[in-house]
């Protein structure tokens, strides 16, 4: 949508007609298909009935319904595949993303550059759902022994959410039940824009791509019973801050395990300060 459509959709509702100088629009990915730190997912028909019932809900904080605390509002959303990913439940990947707006005034200025600045980005959602299934046996609502977050016969015990009811809200949170949930890059108003967030975006895709055969690289060093095809599956699943953070464990593991021997100091060192001087 170029901004005239945009604006259109977000005029629906408005009281007043609002100009692109008026709002501030950013997107945000709601919710997915992937087994949650909760160990519960939304299935593929949930997500496609949840983007029509969060249209035209409002975004607040850490789910406190006050009317003091909304600021934005969802205008339209859209059901992303990315069949290359496959979840947890072995099915390909997908995810909800919702565009939302809020007024350029002074109240909000400084949370536009808190989202800006990548400080407000986390986001969780509010809703109700008519059925809950677990994902071993079937049984519906808690009926059955089994526990989520377990194995049974290799398979994860996780419950389904199926049905959605009714969508309330959207909040800024600190630590989302889904890893993924959170503000995308904001619309950009000008065909530039687009081509430097594709660039930006290829390059995220790259450094990824780059830290998980890191952490890969790293296991395999320090633990040789691993199976290498089935940790770099694992790996595919996680984003940056857990790839990081196993990076660091598995660099600590590495370091005990194969202690570097004492090195004479090399004469030009001291007259080096790039991160050349020691290559390993």
């Amino acid at each position: 949508m170029d901004i005239r459509e945009e604006l259109a959709c977000i005029n629906q509702f408005a009281k007043t007609e609002l100009t692109e100088e008026q709002v501030y629009v950013f997107s945000v990915r709601l919710c997915d298909n992937e087994v949650d730190r909760d160990f519960e997912r939304f299935d593929t028909a949930a997500l496609e009935r949840l983007g029509e019932l969060f249209v035209g809900k409002s975004g607040i904080f850490d789910h406190q319904w006050s009317a003091k605390g909304q600021t934005a509002r969802i205008y339209r959303t859209e059901v992303v595949r990315e069949e290359a990913m496959v979840t947890a439940a072995g099915d390909g990947y997908c995810w909800l993303k919702g565009w939302a707006y809020l007024l350029r005034t002074e109240k909000n200025r400084d949370l536009i550059a808190e989202i800006e600045g990548g400080i407000k980005k986390e986001v969780s959602v509010g809703c109700s759902m008519a059925r809950s299934v677990c994902s071993i046996c079937g049984a519906e609502n808690g009926a059955c022994g089994h526990v989520r977050g377990e194995t049974y016969d290799g398979r994860l015990c996780f419950t389904e959410l199926r049905e959605p009811q009714d969508a309330y809200e959207w909040s800024f949170v600190a630590v989302p039940a889904q890893r993924n949930a959170g503000v995308l890059k904001r619309f950009e108003q000008s065909g530039g824009g687009s081509a430097v967030l594709e660039k930006q975006a290829a390059l995220g895709r790259k450094y990824l791509t780059e830290l998980r055969r890191e952490v890969t690289r790293l296991a395999m060093l320090t633990d040789g019973d691993l199976d290498g095809q089935v940790f770099a599956k694992a790996m595919d699943r996680l984003e940056e801050p857990e790839l990081v953070e196993l990076k660091k464990a598995y660099e600590v593991r590495a370091a005990k395990k194969f202690p570097s021997a004492p090195q004479l100091r090399r004469k030009d060192a001291a007259e080096r300060s790039d991160e050349t001087v020691f290559l390993v």
